[in-house]
């Protein structure tokens, strides 16, 4: 009996010391925390904070969170043309179409641009458009090919849905722009020559003095569109036959056809082509064409001039073909 007394009598306490334990810890006094300030060291008592730990998936948040802002739409360049700008040289140093500056700024003869007069360079390729009224979003995305969250996503118009009132300025992403008409103008007297990437020029006098071409030949052997080196054959991941030749030298059409484009794209700078039947011809970084589109050509006939416009290393032509709509090798089409 005595034993099982005093077993009850020291379970009672170490209950009662376990119970008070909380009570002790939090009266005891905040540790010191000695601060340091300039070369002179004084003590200030603080009560230590703890720091907890994340456990599991929980989240330990930064000391000050803050709202990532995504980057803004690029900016629009304004630029003072001079007497020596062309849209091909414009284009050559934006890295965007001739098309899409000329389209930002209502210029619609590619030759003559206005002198001393600030245009307004596209972010990118695209077109800058002035909103009207009576537009939609949907309404433009059809008119210019692109899916109507591409007009939403940069111009912010989930959020700011009042930049698409009447009179504001959009950038339109990748639209599809009306191609440029290249005409064929009498020369300038006394031109000076040069090797800077410039718009459609007339052909030589010789040619321009020639008599009238007869009516289009059709049919038989594709043509060379020039002599010179070839420099990149046609392979999957090149779509044409690259020939390099001085700049200036003539390109002559490879068939007799129709021209059914020429002007400026991306990458190829200034391009015509020549369709017949299935068969279509583009040369591509030239520096002149001398046909529009519409225009009949014959085989043989000169329709542009060996550049650089584009994206090129040097002057050569990109000699493309298209039968039936897909990429082949201009050498291996025999006949059309």
């Amino acid at each position: 009996m005595r034993r099982h007394a005093w077993r009850s009598i020291a379970n009672g306490a170490v209950a009662a010391i376990v119970v008070s334990l909380p009570f002790v810890s939090s009266a005891a006094p905040a540790p010191q925390v000695t601060r340091i300030s300039g070369t002179a060291q004084s003590s200030v008592t603080e009560v230590a904070r703890a720091q907890s730990q994340s456990r599991g998936r929980a989240i330990s948040a930064e000391r000050n969170p803050s709202t990532v802002v995504s980057e803004g739409p690029a900016p629009i360049t304004e630029y003072r043309l001079s007497a020596s700008d062309t849209l091909a040289s414009l284009s050559n140093y934006y890295g965007i179409s001739a098309e899409a500056i000329s389209f930002a700024n209502g210029i619609t003869d590619a030759q003559n641009l206005p002198r001393d007069r600030s245009i307004r360079i596209p972010p990118a390729e695209g077109a800058l458009y002035t909103v009207a009224a009576g537009d939609t979003v949907a309404a433009l995305a059809e008119r210019f090919h692109v899916p109507a969250s591409v007009i939403m996503d940069y111009n912010r118009l989930y959020f700011e849905p009042e930049h698409f009132a009447p009179g504001q300025l959009i950038f339109i992403r990748g639209a599809t722009l009306p191609d440029l008409v290249w005409k064929t103008v009498e020369p300038a007297p006394e031109a000076p020559s040069s090797v800077i990437a410039r718009g459609a020029a007339p052909a030589p006098a010789s040619v321009a003095a020639a008599p009238a071409a007869p009516a289009v030949s059709r049919g038989g052997a594709i043509g060379w569109p020039v002599a010179g080196v070839v420099t990149q054959v046609f392979w999957y991941g090149h779509t044409g036959t690259d020939v390099a030749a001085p700049y200036g030298s003539g390109i002559a059409s490879s068939i007799g056809g129709v021209v059914s484009a020429a002007g400026w794209v991306a990458v190829g700078g200034l391009r015509i082509c020549v369709r017949s039947g299935s068969l279509e011809v583009c040369d591509y970084h030239t520096s002149a064409v001398y046909a529009s589109p519409g225009q009949s050509v014959n085989r043989g006939q000169l329709i542009a001039a060996i550049g650089l416009t584009g994206v090129t290393t040097g002057p050569h032509v990109h000699w493309e073909c298209k039968l039936g709509g897909a990429f082949v090798s201009c050498p291996s089409v025999s006949s059309y």
